[in-house]
């Protein structure tokens, strides 16, 4: 039954899946570039052979993971969206076998661990993540393949090297779990004592906190974190505002005071059902808006499933399901340190629990239920699920897709088809800022030879406010939108189009007087996104 609903699972993940996501976004196209610049030069676009911690991109320095992982695929597929996109379909119907094992070395009861895995499989929050190129794809997966093992351990005498090399490799999956796994292996020595792990879990703890001072490391996590700049000016501007004496200023007014008060809530947010069951994120790109992360249905069974998991630790004191309770108090740390309200991506620790839980919840109640109705209760459950799933992939695929295809910077790949098209009849091309990065859009969806590429004479490439910006290779310009009419570059210069022909693509209604418009590329909702002019 299990491999059933793995082949759900795949089913509703690989389906459309260059269709909806409407387009890659830029993550996507820097992960999928740079996995093929590894791949026919041994380096990243910036030259970094083959990096280990974290990979430049755009100067966030994502966890590198995920390149090594879409190798294979582009290696077969090409430098498509499909082959970048791939990878996590598979990981995520491969997270539901991990969760049915995990379940059931816990709980010892099958058919509650094919209720979890199948409330994975047809889960909103995991189908939506695991649909395109995010991070944490591989760090559920491997977290959970990691636990599955460990709770397992004595089945087979390898499932426990096994799971330690997992959950070594949550490290380089992504940053949430490079805080949360240290964590979590902590507290399973303190419940488990086990000699192994008093071995892994010390040089495990010095490996993560060797990563997480390295700089690099910390790049993106200095910009989210709760204490930044725009933190501190608020608390001084509460200071300034404030009509208390000196003393308490100071002692109301401060940044542990803050922090504290800011992690709390956030904390205690990731368990609302405002975030899990009604309104979900506040980012377009990683949950359709307005909509919970879990089924509502599943509202009450995953809160009696914490109440009945709490009750299973303190009066049967079994160390499993003390280990379940220990990743549910720990897991909205990372996503709860930032300064992100409802970051969906960052609080993918607590995956897969929500769904074991409701599991456990859901059972429960089944067990007090007359037993000649509980086959009716089970086949409404799961019907109601059905229906929810058919709902919500319904608004997926057609309004959402359709709405905030400019979420997705929709229009960049027909961007790059007309410039393509049309590269022979200028001298340059000139594209617009607007939406983010469009140079790697170019590199992906022209398939820049790497080498070519950084030895390009053309090439200008330079940081400035924690970011790494590019505004030109071969003929292509790439200009801020607001300096695109008097074609100015950030890095210094200007672009001549007088005595040559130039193309430019840029924002509706933003271009230099007497140009001509050729074309005009749409949002799915019909807004333009792109207009297209020359100089001719």
């Amino acid at each position: 039954m299990h491999i059933v609903i793995f082949i759900l699972a795949f089913a509703l993940r690989f389906i459309l899946l260059t269709h909806t996501p409407p387009s890659l976004n830029w993550d996507e196209v820097s992960h999928g570039y740079n996995a093929y610049s590894i791949l026919k030069t041994g380096m990243d676009e910036w030259g970094q052979k083959f990096p280990i911690l974290n990979f430049r991109a755009y100067g966030d320095y994502p966890t590198p993971l995920n390149l090594y992982l879409t190798i294979p695929s582009i290696a077969v597929f090409g430098l498509t969206e499909f082959a970048v996109r791939f990878p996590h379909v598979l990981l995520g119907a491969l997270t539901t076998i991990s969760v049915y094992f995990l379940t059931l070395g816990i709980t010892k009861k099958k058919n509650m661990s094919l209720l979890a895995a199948f409330l994975t499989a047809v889960g909103p929050w995991h189908v939506f993540t695991s649909r395109f190129v995010v991070q944490s794809n591989l760090s559920v997966f491997f977290l959970t393949a990691g636990m599955a093992l460990f709770v397992n351990r004595t089945k087979n005498k390898y499932f426990l090297p096994v799971s330690f090399l997992f959950l070594f490799l949550t490290l380089f999956s992504y940053h949430t779990t490079r805080i949360f796994s240290p964590l979590i292996l902590l507290g399973m020595l303190f419940i488990y004592r086990q000699a192994a792990l008093k071995i892994f879990v010390p040089l495990f703890i010095v490996l993560s906190v060797w990563i997480l001072v390295n700089p690099e490391a910390r790049a993106r996590g200095n910009l989210l974190f709760l204490i930044n700049e725009s933190a501190v000016n608020k608390i001084v501007e509460n200071r300034n505002a404030s009509n208390l004496p000196p003393l308490m200023k100071r002692l109301m007014f401060n940044r542990p005071v803050y922090f504290v008060t800011e992690f709390s809530k956030n904390y205690v947010s990731y368990f609302s059902p405002e975030f899990l069951f009604l309104e979900g994120g506040t980012q377009y790109q990683f949950s359709i808006p307005k909509t919970g992360l879990i089924n509502l249905i599943n509202l009450p069974f995953f809160y009696l499933g914490i109440f009945f998991l709490i009750r299973k630790v303190l009066k049967e004191k079994e160390r499993d399901y003390g280990l379940l309770l220990l990743w549910l108090v720990l897991s909205p740390i990372p996503a709860s340190l930032t300064n992100e309200k409802f970051a969906v991506l960052r609080a993918t620790t607590i995956l897969p629990l929500p769904e074991i839980l409701t599991a456990l919840g859901f059972y429960a109640i089944l067990d007090k239920i007359p037993k000649k109705l509980r086959l009716f209760g089970i086949l409404g459950y799961l019907i109601t699920i059905f229906l929810s799933l058919e709902s919500y992939m319904v608004n997926y695929f057609t309004d959402y897709r359709q709405n905030y295809s400019w979420s997705w910077q929709y229009g960049y790949k027909e961007a790059v088809s007309y410039a393509k098209d049309n590269y022979s009849k200028y001298d340059k091309i000139i594209v617009t800022k607007k939406y983010g990065e469009p140079h790697e859009f170019f590199l992906f969806f022209t398939a820049q030879d790497p080498a070519s590429y950084r030895s390009d004479p053309n090439l200008i490439r330079f940081y400035q406010s924690g970011w790494y910006w590019t505004d030109r290779f071969d003929k292509f310009y790439f200009v801020n939108d607001w300096q695109i009419k008097e074609m100015k570059l950030e890095s210094g210069g200007e672009i001549d189009c007088r005595q040559i022909k130039c193309l430019l693509i840029t924002s509706p209604d933003n271009y230099p007087s007497s140009w001509s418009k050729l074309e005009t590329i749409n949002f799915l909702n019909g807004e333009p996104a792109f207009e297209i002019y020359n100089n001719i």
